[in-house]
């Protein structure tokens, strides 16, 4: 008897331990990984806008992205008036936690062909969270160090995960040559899962120099 108890007695304790590290693990995950995520991004920010400050270099053609570097912001107004996420170059696992990341062969913000953007939904900052609110109509815009870039979501759909034609020049029509600048939004699909991505596509509606003042959209929210 005393055998059996202490075998009891040794399970129930591991399963408290197990049930501890499960516990710690999901705080880490749910709370910790968005802390460290927020501080990347506002760090990133910053290192934009520092950069922006600089005096100008006149340059024979526009530099090349470096991998894992911010490079612009974007706005969702729908997503809320505080809505400003650094876009990084990449979608590795280190630049999603940076803020959102620009798929390295898709155009460049502003450029005819598909500017193709992933964010996570959830943990890691999830700046795209509440993706799932974009409705058509809806303005997504993109600050860069020179223009204010301002485009309208057209549709959103669910795909699976091997969907990768949502990534071509003209998402939809393989093949074919892109006349337009478009946009393509990329998350996970549900929220907690990775089952489907949810996607946004988008084509440029204006562009106005940073000079000209921000984007009366931002002011209206959506």
């Amino acid at each position: 008897m005393r055998a059996v108890l202490l075998v009891l007695r040794g399970t129930g304790e591991l399963l408290i331990t197990a049930g501890m590290l499960l516990l710690l693990f999901c705080v880490y995950q749910l709370v910790w990984t968005n802390v460290e995520a927020n501080r990347r991004q506002d760090a990133v920010g910053d290192g934009i806008t520092r950069e922006w400050r600089e005096p100008a270099r006149v340059v024979a053609a526009e530099p090349p992205l470096v991998l894992g570097k911010g490079f612009a912001f974007i706005r969702i107004p729908r997503l809320g008036k505080k809505f400003n996420v650094p876009i990084v170059e990449g979608v590795r696992a280190r630049d999603l936690s940076r803020g959102v990341g620009h798929y390295p062969r898709t155009a460049r913000p502003g450029d005819v062909g598909n500017f193709a953007v992933a964010g996570h939904r959830a943990t890691n900052g999830e700046p795209f969270r509440n993706l799932d609110r974009v409705r058509r109509g809806d303005a997504v815009v993109v600050e860069t160090s020179t223009d204010w870039l301002t485009y309208v979501v057209d549709r959103t759909r669910i795909v699976k995960p091997s969907d990768v034609w949502v990534l071509d020049p003209v998402p939809g029509k393989p093949g074919a040559t892109p006349t337009k600048p478009l946009l393509t939004l990329t998350t996970c699909n549900p929220r907690w899962a990775s089952t489907e991505r949810l996607i946004v596509f988008g084509h440029l509606e204006d562009t106005s120099p940073k000079s000209a003042g921000t984007p009366a959209v931002l002011a209206r929210g959506r």
